[in-house]
């Protein structure tokens, strides 16, 4: 098994840079603003690209066809095309790009673009529009994206002009890769594309008005920060997926040794600070572990890095680590006090905040940092009288949590695990061991079902020679499953580990904890003992891959292996487990995280000498 190697966000964006510098352009070149598109996206270094041809973006598509740098990859779905270039993004760093056609094209790019924009993904789309003499007349496949997109994108462009094709391009790209990394789409009418125009390279300038960074933190704040480290006696390093988007786990590991503070590690930072590593916690919130859920309610300082205090994490925020001062960090100023207010707010890139940090930590405060020994008794009690488990359901179906854990042992941590939304995308955060980061992938703040395939196959064109798991629940994956023909005829094989509990389990589980167990509409028969509509693995075999299916706890590993041995096409795994099994620990929905739930109505009791 290889790995690639993902591309740091600083060198992407000093590539970017040296790609749109007002350097000697190129000579002026006469060609049509279709031409413009493809050129454009090869200077800027794209090599992959997913999408779906139509009307309005086809004199694109055929400047396209003679392209040898960018290998299209033709999608069956736009929202497959999205998803793709989200899982592609994430894993390597790059800037996913998506390309459609417009009206339903558009409008089908929409829930990636929304997710994109949750979740912090670098993702460029560019549809197609109908032509500019007949805007606004509810033409044929007319929609208003650029309207529709403004409240999910950084910015969203409309380009009438084949002129302005290559600077809208070059711009689209900085905005999408700098700051808080995001979506931008960019829409463009079919005259455009036809018309001619004179390109050169780079671009003028490729600077958005009103559009600025601040990538260094304040030093001033940043002492701040560190005094209030030295004065902490209960420190967490509550990290999100900031610290990953900013390519910082190098440097979060050295604040972590420094302070000797414990760390939690949200959905989207699983992997940005090892599992392996015993200052590590797990995943906060509400279906996180007891100690890192714990140790956040009783800290006293919340050193706060790339995270937004998102409700899954802070169940009421009144009664979030009331004790807790903050320390905030982010490059984008609109999270900070968004939601909790911070005492030491620090607007800034990661990569560069936390080696100041560090240094002043390591230097004239060293003899200042606290002794975490009594922090480190009560954490660890934390750690041992709740350790992360299961219990096996009445009902002789298999685990769901023993088929995850068992892929993450087999696979190894080199491996990447892309998650669908639900219960499996739980259980797969919390028994999938994590050692690095961009190697667990998920859809976080959206929470999009049918992520999983297309994500993975995104994955898996970035790095064709790692292995790609798609952990997906049997509701999400009849989603977008369409995709694994694009993996068929595109020799994507990805892995896909449907974790079928014949249901929309976790519906099915807020219906057993809290609708006395009506389980209305969440039924969807393609487990054991029903009619299986469809037939997982029928359906894998129909599309050209390998269909397998596993019934029993004992068949587990015997089938992973197998699946692990085919390597020639796309894998599908029907693993049939049990409905009842439940994600836990849990905190109910509007509840302080202290009523943490360890199973039903069973909540961790502590002694009032245990939290002095």
């Amino acid at each position: 098994m290889t790995t690639g190697q993902p591309i740091n966000p600083a060198d992407l964006a000093k590539n970017l840079r040296a790609a749109s510098a007002p350097s000697e352009p190129s000579p002026l070149e006469r060609m049509t603003g279709s031409q413009a598109i493809v050129r454009s996206l090869e200077a800027l270094g794209v090599t992959d690209i997913f999408g779906l041809p139509g009307g309005a973006i086809l004199p694109t598509y055929d400047p396209l066809y003679d392209s040898e740098q960018l290998n299209h990859i033709l999608v069956r779905h736009e929202q497959g095309a999205g998803h793709a270039a989200e899982g592609y993004a994430i894993a390597s760093g790059k800037v996913g790009v998506a390309i459609a056609t417009s009206g339903p094209g558009a409008t089908n790019l929409l829930t990636a673009i929304a997710d994109a924009n949750m979740d912090s993904v670098p993702l460029v789309c560019i549809t197609g529009q109908v032509s500019s003499a007949v805007i606004g007349t509810d033409a044929f496949q007319e929609a208003d994206i650029v309207g529709m997109t403004m409240p999910i994108t950084k910015h969203s462009f409309m380009v009438r002009d084949p002129q302005e094709i290559p600077r809208c391009i070059a711009t689209a790209f900085h905005i999408a890769s700098t700051g808080r990394p995001g979506p931008v789409l960019i829409d463009i009418t079919k005259d455009a594309q036809q018309g001619m125009m004179d390109f050169s390279w780079p671009p003028v300038t490729h600077e958005a008005r009103g559009y600025s960074i601040v990538t260094r933190g304040h030093s001033k704040q940043i002492r701040e920060a560190a005094k209030l480290i030295t004065e902490s006696q209960r420190p967490v390093l509550y990290v999100g997926g900031g610290v990953v988007r900013a390519g910082a786990s190098e440097e979060l590991m050295k604040l972590a040794k420094l302070t000797g503070a414990p760390v939690v590690t949200t959905l989207t930072a699983r992997g940005a600070y090892p599992d392996s590593d015993p200052q590590n916690l797990g995943m906060p919130g509400m279906h996180g572990t007891v100690p890192a859920v714990t140790a956040m309610q009783k800290s006293d300082l919340l050193i706060t890095l790339g995270a937004r205090f998102d409700d899954r994490v802070t169940g009421v925020v009144s009664e979030f680590a009331p004790e807790a001062k903050v320390i905030h960090v982010d490059v984008d100023p609109a999270e900070i006090s968004k939601i909790r207010v911070a005492d030491v707010p620090i607007v800034g890139d990661l990569r560069q905040v936390l080696p100041e940090l560090n240094e002043i930590l390591a230097g004239e405060f060293s003899s200042a940092l606290p002794d975490l020994t009594d922090w480190w008794t009560l954490v660890n009690n934390f750690k041992q009288t709740y350790p992360l488990g299961y219990t096996k359901t009445n009902d002789g179906l298999g685990a769901p949590q023993y088929v995850i854990q068992k892929i993450s042992e087999m696979t190894g941590p080199d491996a990447y695990y892309v998650t669908g939304v639900g219960q499996h995308q739980m259980w797969s955060a919390q028994f999938i061991t994590n050692e690095k980061p961009r190697h667990f992938i998920n859809s976080a703040g959206l929470g999009t079902m049918g992520f999983s395939v297309p994500a993975a196959m995104g994955v898996k064109v970035a790095f064709p020679e790692s292995i790609v798991w798609a952990i997906d629940g049997d509701g999400c994956f009849q989603m977008t499953n369409q995709e694994l023909a694009t993996c068929v005829q595109n020799k994507i094989p990805i892995k896909v580990a449907i974790i079928n509990n014949s249901s929309l389990g976790m519906v099915r589980q807020w219906q057993n904890l809290f609708y006395d167990g009506r389980y209305s509409n969440t039924h969807l028969k393609t487990g054991i003992g029903t009619e299986r509509v469809p037939d997982f693995v029928k359906l894998a075999e129909a599309y050209g891959c390998a269909g397998l299916r596993c019934e029993r706890d004992e068949d587990v590993e015997a089938t992973i292996a197998q699946a692990l041995a085919i390597n020639d096409r796309p894998v599908v795994v029907d693993f049939n487990v049990s409905p009842d099994a439940l994600v836990w620990p849990m905190v109910p929905a509007g509840v302080s995280n202290d009523l943490i739930q360890v199973a039903k109505d069973i909540s961790p009791t502590w002694d009032d000498e245990e939290m002095l």
